[in-house]
């Protein structure tokens, strides 16, 4: 079964990690996502993973009247979080994807303290019958 994992952030987390956090934590943190990658990838778990830019650089599109892309900066203000970064796994089960989230969600932040902060886990749906990948 494939699982997305979702990992958050806010704008005020991304800039306290750039102003607050030492170049060690920045990189201990780099490293142990790096390290959880390669984990995945050695028991033939990851299908895909990502870090994702800052929110200052998403936008939101929509489809104007005539179908031509609308684009506006992102997010929305009143919107609280961003998805900050991913790994797609595909696992024995949900147990398994709660194993892989728990251990993201334990991310060191300064001095190597845990997050443990929220991490989300959504099942990732097969195309239907007759419907090609």
């Amino acid at each position: 079964m494939k699982y997305m994992v979702m990992m958050h952030g806010n704008a005020q987390a991304f800039a306290e990690m750039a102003t607050t956090w030492s170049p060690a934590d920045v990189k201990a943190m780099i490293e142990f996502m790096g390290t959880v990658g390669e984990d995945l990838a050695a028991g033939g778990e990851l299908v895909d993973a990502r870090g994702l830019a800052t929110p200052d650089q998403v936008k939101v599109v929509h489809a104007g009247p005539d179908g031509e892309p609308v684009v506006t900066d992102g997010p929305f203000p009143e919107a609280k979080e961003v998805l900050a970064g991913y790994w797609i796994v595909d696992v024995a089960d949900e147990a398994r994807a709660a194993e892989i989230a728990a251990r993201v969600s334990a991310c060191p932040g300064p001095g190597g303290a845990p997050l443990n902060q929220p991490i989300q886990l959504l099942p990732v749906l097969d195309a239907p019958e007759g419907v090609s990948d």
